[in-house]
């Protein structure tokens, strides 16, 4: 089920999307940390679903079809257990204004503890688009896994920010195995990703940077400890 929620009667110029099914509780702090970047956003409630994991080109692709239809010019895609530094406020104004791009990218952060995300080798390097421009329309790729937001847009020039996405999921260890676990479960041959799932597990090696007081994200992360996803054991 889609829902729609508008921050005040005007007409949206950028709306957030977001879906949810295993980490419902993490919404509250997720619309915490976007509402002061978004003018609402619409959600997409996946709980109904059957299996460990739904279709997500399903799922993107009427999130983003919802946020045309309401008008908005822009979409700020996201998951529950992921927070924009709170910077990206400042920031919005004169990204919104770049009709000279389909997206801008984020830099990822993968975190190992509320403050602190892991950089060495690949971790350091990861970058995701996540504002995306609707003004061309949205189109459904092919796949079903791991495929990059700008998929669900035409092909167009993309902005790189120096901004951070911070992503809670990687925190605890458990977490860390139970996500390779379930990515080597759903993509067996690595038809979807050819590093494969294993490295998500490895903590050899790894180096971490602390959150810079400017670069923090709000609200501050209250670790539960819990998985926030399926297990392919419990299929």
């Amino acid at each position: 089920m889609i829902s729609l929620h508008l921050r005040s009667e005007r007409a949206p110029r950028v709306l957030g999307v977001f879906s949810f099914r295993y980490d419902t509780h993490l919404v509250p702090a997720l619309i915490a940390n976007i509402e002061p970047f978004v003018d609402g956003w619409i959600s997409y409630d996946d709980r109904a679903a059957s299996g460990l994991f739904s279709n997500e080109v399903e799922r993107r692709t009427a999130l983003l079809h919802a946020a045309r239809e309401a008008g908005a010019a822009w979409a700020l895609a996201v998951d529950p257990d992921e927070r924009f530094e709170s910077a990206l406020s400042e920031l919005m104004p004169g990204l919104l204004d770049n009709d000279h791009v389909q997206s801008h990218s984020f830099m990822l952060r993968e975190m190992y503890s509320p403050n602190h995300y892991r950089v060495d080798g690949v971790w350091g390097a990861k970058r995701q688009a996540r504002l995306l421009s609707l003004r061309e329309g949205v189109v459904t790729p092919a796949g079903h896994l791991h495929l990059s937001w700008t998929s669900f847009i035409p092909k167009g020039p993309i902005n790189h920010t120096q901004t951070n996405l911070y992503h809670l999921k990687m925190i605890t260890a458990e977490r860390r195995k139970a996500r390779a676990a379930l990515y080597n479960h759903l993509d067996p041959d690595r038809t979807m990703q050819r590093i494969g799932y294993d490295y998500l597990a490895d903590d050899a090696g790894a180096e971490l940077h602390e959150v810079p007081p400017e670069r923090a994200y709000h609200p501050p992360h209250d670790e539960d400890g819990g998985l926030w996803m399926a297990s392919p054991d419990a299929e």
